[in-house]
């Protein structure tokens, strides 16, 4: 049974930069696509990026130029750099996994599989 766990979350002031991991167990990363969602209190989910077995990735325009995403194989782990993290990026981040590992974009319905979450709190 696949499963992701995420980590790295926590509180920083804006300007600073955090890096989430979602380590994947049960199966290899590479067979699937990854995407990374958050959730603001009172507001829907939404993708933020995501990674395809070949390499593609996606931004939302909202974090296009600040988040980084990346696999790293060796430790079937896919990681988020977020830079310059703002107030509104404020959320739980949630990595999830598409069976269909070509998919390059961050549509939840097409997801599999889901961890559970980390919050990243971004205040003054």
């Amino acid at each position: 049974q696949v499963h992701l766990v995420e980590s790295g979350g926590g509180s920083v002031q804006p300007g600073e930069s955090l890096r989430l991991s979602c380590t994947v167990s049960g199966a290899t990363v590479d067979d699937y696509a990854i995407g990374w969602f958050r959730q603001a209190p009172g507001k829907e989910r939404e993708g933020v990026s995501a990674t395809n077995k070949i390499g593609s990735t996606y931004y939302s325009d909202s974090v296009k130029g600040r988040f980084a995403i990346s696999r790293d194989n060796a430790r079937n782990t896919v990681t988020l750099q977020m830079n310059n993290l703002k107030p509104e990026d404020t959320a739980v981040y949630s990595c999830a996994a598409a069976t269909n590992n070509l998919l390059q974009y961050p549509i939840e319905n097409f997801y599999d599989y889901w961890g559970q979450g980390t919050q990243v709190t971004v205040s003054s």
